[in-house]
């Protein structure tokens, strides 16, 4: 099951993803925000798909801001989170295959719905590589054990 939430800013975007995500009979939790006219806080949404993510209760999760960029940075902050940045097929692909990212992060005001939905698809359709990307990807999630000991 796939969790999903955005800001206001990411909002209309949102919407274009969870009508494609219904059409492809996807499972999924919208997180909010519940619309896109009253301004609210990307941290906030980042940090609840984020943790459902990280809980285990979803597998992989979808955030959507103005840029993408402070939605994926307050997601990054829950340990065992890899949320990766997307603005093309080529980086969701990667971001998977290279980088087991659980969380695929867009920017409503720079990508439009096609863009968005050809890298949602390519995102979901990408599998972990494995191999030596394990070792990567092992040293990422060591650095979350590290930093949580603090």
């Amino acid at each position: 099951m796939i969790a999903i939430g955005s800001d206001h800013a990411g909002y209309g975007l949102k919407t274009g993803i969870i009508e494609y995500l219904s059409s492809k009979g996807l499972e999924y939790k919208d997180f909010g925000a519940c619309d896109g006219k009253n301004p609210v806080d990307y941290p906030d949404y980042g940090k609840t798909v984020a943790e459902a993510v990280g809980s285990g209760e979803f597998e992989k999760g979808i955030i959507i801001c103005g840029t993408g960029i402070g939605i994926s940075i307050a997601a990054n902050k829950v340990p065992g989170i890899r949320a990766a940045l997307c603005t093309d097929s080529y980086m969701a692909k990667m971001s998977r295959e290279h980088n087991n990212a659980n969380i695929l992060a867009l920017g409503g005001r720079v990508i439009g719905l096609g863009l968005a939905l050809d890298i949602v698809e390519t995102w979901l359709n990408a599998s972990f590589a494995g191999g030596k990307h394990t070792a990567r990807v092992k040293k990422i999630n060591e650095m979350d054990e590290k930093y949580l000991k603090k």
